[in-house]
């Protein structure tokens, strides 16, 4: 059975693996394999430590008391029209992909912000993202783009926009 509850201080060493492994798994072929092979355990845990400090939502998925996903928003940090909220990170291991957890996980951060006054929420994605579709599929509209460099490569990144939290709120 499939828990989603709010992430703690003692979450960040999972988070920090479903994070890696899930950069690995999804972004092999697309962001240079050094970079992938040069993402260090020890320091994510350091960084999910500080964020779950800081006052941004972090929710983790977890199967039979195991980490295996995990997503988290707050306030935008880049001045999008129309957004005040943003999606920061959804991530979930290969295994966990495609059932319906990144959906929940999605969901539960929108009731969150709607409830917090939020209305609209905007997140960036690597256009060579082989899950775009699952933003799409939950009502997401592209809206800009940009370049980005990761690992020494110049990447494109699309942002995508729900106009209205509310109802992503009540996907199922």
């Amino acid at each position: 059975m499939i828990l989603v509850r709010r992430a703690n201080q003692q979450d960040a060493s999972a988070i920090a693996r479903v994070h890696i492994a899930s950069w690995r798994t999804t972004y092999a072929g697309i962001v240079p394999n050094d970079y992938l092979k040069s993402l260090n355990e020890s320091e994510r845990v350091l960084q999910w430590q500080d964020w779950l400090a800081r006052d941004v939502r972090v929710y983790v998925a977890e199967l039979d008391g195991e980490v295996i996903g995990f997503a988290s928003a707050g306030p935008t940090r880049e001045l999008l029209e129309g957004c005040d909220a943003e999606l920061y990170a959804i991530y979930l291991l290969n295994r966990a992909q495609r059932i319906g957890i990144g959906t929940t996980l999605v969901r539960t951060l929108a009731t969150y912000l709607c409830a917090k006054d939020f209305k609209s929420m905007m997140v960036w994605v690597l256009e060579q993202n082989p899950a775009i579709h699952f933003y799409e599929k939950s009502g997401a509209v592209r809206v800009t783009s940009k370049q980005i460099e990761v690992g020494g490569a110049v990447l494109g990144e699309i942002a995508f926009k729900w106009p209205d939290l509310s109802m992503l709120a009540s996907l199922t």
